[in-house]
């Protein structure tokens, strides 16, 4: 990984490029809130994302999809869409630029979130402390604790 995520150049606490993390969840709806603000306050670009886990099989080491997995992952994929929606609807009444991105990845989602910030030279990631899935952390979740400790620029997690 690169080291993109860098603020030497910049003013500490000053933001160009922010990263959220979407996956549908209460605090990760809450992260787009912060993010929103944080860019009204910087003129910052907002980027919000969400990663599709894609299984090895996906890539044809195994077997073919069947037709019910391949009409799950289209649900998933419109269920992502329908939830970028949203963050777009708050960007425009915040005044704020934003991108939305669906990344398809085989890594772990905190390590396409990180890949993904280094790779657009994002200077903070905003993330939920839990997400969507029935596991639970104790003091932060799985994903949250993965991208606070492999990113290599600022990390603001929102309960």
């Amino acid at each position: 990984m690169n080291n993109r995520c860098t603020m030497s150049t910049k003013i500490k606490g000053r933001f160009s490029k922010i990263v959220v993390g979407i996956d549908g969840s209460e605090s990760s709806m809450d992260a787009a809130d912060y993010a929103m603000e944080m860019a009204k306050k910087d003129g910052a670009e907002v980027i919000a994302l969400s990663v599709n886990r894609l299984p090895l099989s996906s890539y044809g080491l195994a077997d073919p999809q069947d037709e019910v997995k391949q009409s799950k992952e289209n649900e998933e994929m419109q269920e992502f869409r329908e939830l970028l929606d949203k963050v777009s609807l708050n960007a425009k009444q915040s005044n704020v630029q934003l991108k939305k991105e669906i990344i398809n990845s085989q890594m772990s989602v905190e390590a396409a979130i990180v890949e993904y910030a280094d790779s657009e030279g994002a200077d903070l990631i905003i993330i939920g402390t839990k997400g969507t899935s029935n596991i639970k952390n104790m003091l932060l979740g799985s994903i949250a604790s993965g991208v606070v400790k492999y990113a290599t620029c600022p990390v603001m997690v929102v309960k």
